[in-house]
């Protein structure tokens, strides 16, 4: 034998491991409407660009009849490549072996090449693919587990890191996505939970579908356990290189300013007529922030989600910037548990990552309610005042209409850390709305009124004169400005100019307690 033999045979070696489980788990695969892992890749990188790593990699379970099992690339591909010309280390789990049930091996192939994208500070991603813990492996495969959410775990705020389920994860497969920035879902054929159906009427009685239980549908909407849903897989690989170019490579770094064309009128004179000027009327905040970002930039995150926030990526000038904005269209913009939770996570990621902060602000306060009450709004909203007082990035307010209570305070208030709010010449900035107060502060005269509704409208316009309008806040150096809505984007063009170089430090410590 000689050396080109021994070539040859690394070839026959390299082509077993590509495919996979076989041709009949791959047509399997196929009819499912599932692409294989590797066509998966092929399919997310730039072409070419893919450097496979550990191919070779193989149990050593003898248990089980596993001694006589062969799991060629052990259920999981690895490696690196770019993405838009941009490094990216990723893995991408094998339905065709062994249902891409994770093991001991399995397990460290994802941990080393988490390591290597750590190291080198590039976004990691993980195409997820698996029935769970592989049983036959027993603890083995737990601690396969747990070496991937350690690390999940550490270098959460380093690295981007983006999981697309796209088949079931099942059981403790199901914590590592939980861990990771953004979790998309492909409809119909993407599944997490716990505990399955199965399980679940054995236990409770309780008979549920897969999709019903833990679909694309009820994590987008219901439960925010993941952020986007797409139709098919190949909008959920778009879905990341798209995603990706509004981040940054690691959180030494800005994401990259990207080319626009120079538009010489900044003005939004439509802005005056997509919110209304009586506070009481909803409108879409939506048709707010497609006026003020760069044209189509706009990429929202959890769109199905506790709707009464909107937050996502846009662009002003080519610069990314976060965006967290009241919808008056739900609940009148008003803050509840999930849309707390939901406007706290994504502050806290765009701090990571060196995201500019832009709020826009419409909200008549924290939701009330017996349920909200119970259900922890307390706890809740508080994470949105942590995020915001512990982020560092520059952080800019509009508030457009409304701006009562402690809802006020909480949504990025210069009394919080912003570092500039803007209000339009209609924004109310108050302790409670007008009426609200008026019923409160001029009760007794309003009861002892010979005509209680007369006198009633008459305190409301007092108070509303008196407090509700952006000058008094102004002039208490709350407000930075008072400004044209036409000339919002241009203001916010200025500020992110200026606030470019912005450096702002912390007390020194391990790491806050965010009441969680």
């Amino acid at each position: 034998m000689d050396i080109f033999d021994k070539i040859n045979e690394l070839y026959d070696k390299r082509r077993q491991v590509e495919l996979g489980g076989g041709d009949e788990r791959i047509d399997k695969q196929h009819a499912k409407g599932k692409m294989t892992a590797r066509e998966r890749i092929e399919y997310l990188l730039d072409d070419g660009s893919f450097v496979e790593l550990n191919p070779f990699i193989e149990h050593r379970s003898s248990d089980f009849g596993m001694d006589s099992s062969i799991a060629k690339g052990e259920g999981v591909v690895t490696g690196y490549g770019k993405i838009n010309g941009k490094a990216i280390y990723l893995f991408a789990q094998d339905f065709t072996v062994y249902g891409g049930a994770l093991g001991e091996m399995h397990g460290k192939k994802i941990a080393a090449v988490m390591d290597l994208a750590a190291k080198n500070g590039v976004p990691f991603i993980g195409l997820n693919d698996s029935g769970g813990a592989r049983i036959q492996e027993g603890v083995s495969s737990l601690d396969g587990y747990g070496q991937v959410f350690y690390r999940n775990s550490i270098y959460s705020g380093v690295i981007p890191q983006i999981s697309v389920i796209m088949g079931p994860s099942a059981g403790g497969a199901v914590y590592s996505p939980a861990i990771t920035d953004f979790v998309i879902m492909v409809e119909e054929t993407s599944q997490m939970f716990i505990t399955g159906p199965k399980v679940i009427e054995t236990v409770t009685g309780e008979k549920i579908s897969a999709e019903d239980l833990g679909g694309a549908q009820i994590h987008n909407a219901k439960s925010g356990n993941a952020h986007i849903k797409t139709k098919n897989e190949e909008e959920a690989l778009d879905t990341v290189r798209e995603l990706l170019t509004y981040l940054p490579a690691n959180n030494q770094e800005k994401p990259t300013v990207e080319a626009t064309d120079k538009v010489t009128d900044n003005l939004c004179p439509e802005l005056t007529e997509i919110v209304p000027f009586d506070s009481t009327k909803p409108y879409d905040v939506k048709k707010v922030i497609e006026q003020v970002v760069d044209k189509n930039s706009f990429f929202e995150i959890h769109k199905a989600f506790a709707k009464n926030i909107v937050v996502g990526f846009g662009r002003i000038s080519g610069e990314t910037v976060g965006l967290v904005c009241n919808q008056p269209k739900y609940l009148a913009g008003g803050l509840d548990i999930d849309s707390s939770d939901k406007a706290a996570r994504f502050i806290r990621f765009c701090d990571a990552f060196n995201i500019p902060l832009i709020t826009f602000e419409d909200v008549t306060g924290f939701f009330p309610g017996v349920k909200q009450e119970h259900g922890g709004i307390i706890r809740h909203g508080a994470k949105i005042l942590y995020a915001y007082s512990e982020a560092t990035v520059p952080k800019i307010t509009v508030i457009t209409r409304k701006a009562f209570g402690g809802a006020y305070v909480a949504l990025n208030s210069k009394s919080i850390g912003a570092d500039l709010v803007y209000a339009w010449p209609n924004a109310e900035i108050a302790v409670m709305g007008p009426e609200g107060a008026a019923n409160i502060i001029f009760a007794k005269e309003i009861a002892e009124s010979a005509n209680p509704e007369v006198t009633r409208q008459e305190k409301i316009e007092t108070y509303r004169e008196k407090f509700a309008n952006p000058y008094v806040a102004a002039g208490l150096g709350m407000v930075d400005d008072v400004i044209d809505p036409r000339e919002t984007r241009i203001k916010l063009i200025q500020s992110l100019e200026m606030l470019s170089n912005k450096q702002e430090d912390r007390p020194k410590k391990k790491h806050g307690n965010i009441p969680l």
